[in-house]
């Protein structure tokens, strides 16, 4: 005789719920932690609570139609219900862009995007003609012309924010509307210059620093768009000797005059190196995000592959010429006609940017690519050596930005499971030796974002969380605090984290107990573009919205040293 029907699920039913339920609040509250350590990121946290909340709805539909006693008539009708309320969402609602963490967000399908709503690039060329926008047009102290501040090190001393953002708070110069993508601000003078995405043109866009309106607008027809990785430019623009440097997610390079916004040069990237566009778009999946390195003759950008001439070349073949190889790591352009000077390396990019330093007295340019950190000599190319590095550009990718930590010490850092690690470097006869000094997967897993280093320490978000690290033996002094996948900017010994939320906090830079010094509701939406400060703007922006506050600072003589060692601000000082 078969066993009677049940209107409530049986035991083992609810055992099995209850497994799945404490299995969720293990994993999604970092529970798990205490038994296999702090090894899993939020995303997959994420990923794994949704298949165990599939697994356990699933499980209790399975006993609902074969076990439960309900009546056939009722398990059709929720039967049907479930089936049309899913084939209605597919109709209705669209993936518009996921969270740093993966969490989808969700749009209606006939809604259209933000930035194909905005006044196209050619209308805004067209409004601002004949606006002159030369005067102010010249170099200051307070210029932030690059990614990540003036020495693309996520730091700036010289001046103290005034955090007392209750009696004192930061005032809203200017907000508007502004299109897609993640690329952050550079300043020069009075003038704020940005890339974004609007319609189905890529944009770099001058406006004025103290208005906000836009002054010049030069864009060509691309579009970069996935679900994960969203929508438009991902890079921020460089700017020297009054010339605009930008590099698209395509791989457009343009060389702009600042004052006129005259193009001087252009190069499609992917075009001139003969790579593979299709191939290269899914292998490196999240746009092309390396910014212009400019030094006083060229400017250099990472590469890419495969080259199509190139396509039966051994890529496993350490001996490979940058000019045969399928990938090509660095491409270098004279800063003047944008002519091609030299080709580096032979592996595929990641999303971090070539930065200057000196070793061992030669000037030199480090990069980190797709599984690799590699350093070239600045005249020529060659490489002088390279470190493994794990990582993939279409998953675990390379976003961060290395270090060096003095003469012979480079720190680097990355998501996905891999952590930070600092490196000693030694130069014998002309042989390069790179060993480990510490590597920890758990600490500073900085996914899309940098580290900032104060007094021998690094901080970052760490899978979302604010993190301080001594750097000498790899020790997590604190972390606390939850800001999502943001970015991070130290102004003197103040901490300005720029929260996924759109939220920028104040935090004190201390190996300490941290403080919370101050909040600004400066934006709203998501938010991964990196902050910028220039004397006393404050210059935030996401996808959607871009704003500018005006800030209290005080201004002092202590500049590199007192954040790093004497010897890392020589070496600095030599490599640029």
């Amino acid at each position: 005789m078969p066993p009677p029907r049940q209107i409530v699920p049986t035991t083992k039913v609810w055992v099995t719920l209850a497994s799945l339920v404490a299995a969720i609040a293990l994993v999604r509250y970092g529970w798990l932690e205490v038994l296999v350590g702090d090894v899993i990121d939020q995303a997959v946290r994420n990923i794994i609570t949704l298949i165990l909340a599939f697994t356990g709805l699933v499980s209790l539909f399975i006993w609902f139609l074969r076990e439960s006693t309900f009546q056939p008539r009722v398990k059709k009708s929720v039967t049907a219900f479930l089936v049309i309320s899913v084939l209605l969402a597919l109709a209705l609602l669209r993936i518009d862009g996921v969270s740093g963490d993966l969490v989808p967000q969700f749009a209606f399908r006939w809604q259209a995007r933000r930035d194909a709503l905005l006044p196209s690039a050619a209308t805004i060329a067209k409004q601002t003609t004949n606006k002159n926008v030369s005067s102010g047009w010249t170099a200051t102290s307070d210029d932030f012309p690059r990614f990540l501040g003036p020495e693309g090190t996520a730091s700036l001393d010289g001046i103290e924010l005034d955090t007392n953002w209750k009696a004192n708070p930061p005032q809203c110069i200017w907000k508007r509307p502004i299109g897609a993508g993640w690329s952050g601000f550079a300043t020069y003078g009075s003038h704020a210059v940005t890339l974004e995405q609007r319609g189905e043109d890529e944009s770099i866009t001058c406006y004025a620093l103290a208005t906000g309106e836009p002054e010049w607008a030069v864009s060509v027809p691309a579009r970069h768009e996935t679900v994960l990785g969203g929508i438009g430019p991902r890079s921020t623009p460089t700017i020297r000797d009054g010339v605009v440097y930008a590099t698209g997610a395509t791989g457009w390079l343009h060389a702009i005059q600042g004052s006129t916004g005259k193009v001087l040069w252009r190069k499609d990237i992917v075009a001139d190196l003969g790579i593979d566009r299709a191939t290269h778009a899914a292998a490196v999946a999240w746009g092309r995000s390396g910014s212009p390195l400019v030094t006083d003759k060229l400017v250099i950008v990472p590469a890419g592959g495969p080259r199509k001439a190139s396509d039966t070349q051994d890529v496993n073949d350490g001996n490979l010429d940058p000019a045969t190889s399928p990938y090509v790591s660095l491409v270098a352009y004279d800063r003047t006609t944008g002519d091609q000077v030299w080709l580096a390396g032979t592996e595929q990019i990641a999303y971090a940017s070539p930065q200057t330093l000196s070793l061992n007295g030669q000037s030199a340019v480090i990069t980190v690519n797709e599984g690799h950190i590699a350093a070239y000599d600045l005249p020529t190319g060659d490489q002088l050596w390279e470190c493994e590095w794990p990582g993939h550009s279409n998953s675990d990718a390379s976003c961060s930005q290395p270090h060096l930590l003095d003469a012979s010490k480079l720190f680097i850092s990355k998501g996905y499971g891999i952590g930070s690690a600092v490196f000693s470097l030694t130069n014998t006869g002309g042989i390069w030796s790179i060993e480990p000094i510490w590597r920890q997967s758990n600490l500073l897993k900085t996914k899309f974002t940098n580290v900032a280093i104060y007094n021998g320490y690094a901080y970052g978000l760490s899978d979302g969380i604010l993190e301080c690290v001594q750097l000498s033996s790899g020790t997590r002094m604190w972390k606390q605090g939850r800001y999502g996948q943001g970015q991070l900017l130290r102004v003197g010994n103040v901490l300005l984290i720029q929260a996924e939320s759109g939220e920028v906090v104040a935090v004190q830079a201390t190996h300490e107990k941290p403080t919370v010094l101050a909040r600004l509701a400066a934006l709203d939406g998501q938010t991964w573009n990196t902050l910028c400060v220039s004397g006393t703007n404050l210059l935030v922006r996401n996808a959607e919205e871009a704003a500018c506050y005006e800030v209290s600072i005080r201004r002092n003589t202590a500049r590199r040293k007192a954040a790093l060692p004497e010897d890392a601000t020589q070496q600095n000082k030599k490599g640029e």
